[in-house]
């Protein structure tokens, strides 16, 4: 009958622009011929994951609630994001290797004379609808089109705090490159970026953009964006080498033992970028020692410790390069206090003896040159517990002599 619209496709019509599209005709048929792509989805290295914190609904719904956990979970005052300007960014590093963490997991990186930018999340909410779900917890260190030129747009995967549909839509009207996993080039195409501008990747295929190459690496994650997950769009890590730098941005990953690999193949890497928040906190009472209890964390986030494990795995089990730590303090997307990842992410890298940076969201630094370091947090949050320091006390809140100049000198 003319005019006939299936149910299915009606459905499809009402669905919001940001759930994207699912891959199909030859994208499709390239993931089905991937060797990680097995009975209808994509495989993890090592295994099937769990995707949900262990523990009861019960329990969560408890901690959610509850009076004096709840307030951690924010920040108690304004968080000090450097005030980016173009000037800061403009000038060539000095030592040909620059990174400015924007928040969250979204990092520009100026190496060896390209302009890299992973992850780019200027929206407001992580979330398909602008009146729901996850709020930004401090604004963008400035706006999008005051970054200037950028060579390549690297994606870790689909999720809405890494992929987000008005700095995509934005970033279309200008001539950047894509660099994608397998299959979220149909979410790009969907939302106005032509094909030829994509560079989307299986598991250790690379692509070249001017002097650098950028190669999609394992990862420990999953994928989907709208209201069934089809598991058809690749999750990746990137490993990204110049012709001076090598880095790395983990994306989203549980701890898995194809870090070692990764830096055999493509490291040592002169910084990383390490996911190390919005992990499960359901250890057992007094658990206090630095190693995750077996089965308290997920299969695809990773707790400081783990990241910071992850660094020295990529580096050949030693200290090396710098670490920056992403995925926290810019939304709320877990149990844990907001500023917990910075705190404990310090103490195992001091452990550890490797150099890590905490730089204010919008603080340009070269890892070759003088690192930030201070835990500008503690100003602006409650105290937190050191569970890999038995017998300390919490750090308080206030900023103490040597902390940080909110003013901007350390």
């Amino acid at each position: 009958m003319t005019g006939f619209r299936s149910p299915s496709s009606g459905l499809r019509a009402l669905q919001p622009a940001a759930f994207g599209a699912d891959p199909s005709g030859e994208r499709m048929a390239r993931i089905r011929r991937s060797r990680h792509f097995k009975d209808g989805v994509f495989q993890n290295p090592g295994g099937p994951s769990r995707i949900r914190p262990s523990g009861s609904a019960l329990d969560f719904a408890k901690r959610y609630f509850d009076k004096e956990d709840r307030p951690r979970r924010a920040p108690s005052g304004t968080i000090p994001v450097h005030a980016t300007t173009l000037a800061d960014i403009a000038k060539p590093p000095a030592t040909g290797l620059r990174l400015t963490w924007m928040g969250h997991s979204s990092v520009l990186a100026e190496i060896d004379g390209h302009r890299v930018l992973f992850d780019p999340v200027w929206g407001e909410r992580c979330s398909p609808f602008p009146f729901a779900g996850p709020k930004r917890l401090h604004p963008a260190p400035l706006p999008l089109a005051a970054l200037g030129p950028v060579d390549v747009v690297v994606i870790s995967h689909d999720h809405y705090d890494h992929l987000d549909l008005p700095t995509i839509k934005a970033l279309a009207g200008t001539d950047t490159l894509f660099a994608v996993p397998l299959g979220v080039g149909a979410h790009l195409e969907h939302w106005g970026v032509s094909a030829d501008r994509l560079r989307e990747l299986d598991w250790h295929e690379a692509t070249k953009v001017g002097g650098l190459t950028l190669t999609a690496t394992p990862a420990r994650h999953f994928c989907g964006r709208g209201l069934r997950n089809t598991q058809h769009t690749l999750w990746a890590s990137w490993a990204v080498t110049g012709d001076e730098h090598r880095i790395y941005h983990s994306g989203d990953t549980g701890y898995f033992e194809g870090f070692k690999d990764i830096g055999t193949e493509y490291g040592p890497f002169d910084a990383t970028m390490i996911q190390i928040g919005a992990y499960s906190d359901y250890w057992p009472e007094g658990h206090t020692d630095r190693t995750p209890h077996p089965g308290a964390w997920p299969d695809i986030h990773m707790s400081p410790a783990q990241g910071v494990q992850a660094h020295l795995d990529l580096q050949g089990g030693r200290p090396h390069g710098v670490l920056l730590p992403i995925h926290w303090g810019t939304f709320n997307l877990a149990l844990h206090a907001w500023a917990e990842p910075g705190e404990w992410t310090q103490d195992a890298a001091e452990e550890a003896g490797q150099a890590a940076v905490f730089p204010r969201p919008g603080e340009p630094f070269e890892p070759g040159g003088t690192l930030p370091t201070a835990p500008w947090w503690r100003a602006v949050s409650a105290p937190l517990a050191h569970p890999w320091r038995p017998g300390t006390q919490d750090v308080a809140p206030e900023v103490t002599r040597g902390d940080v100049d909110l003013a901007g000198d350390r």
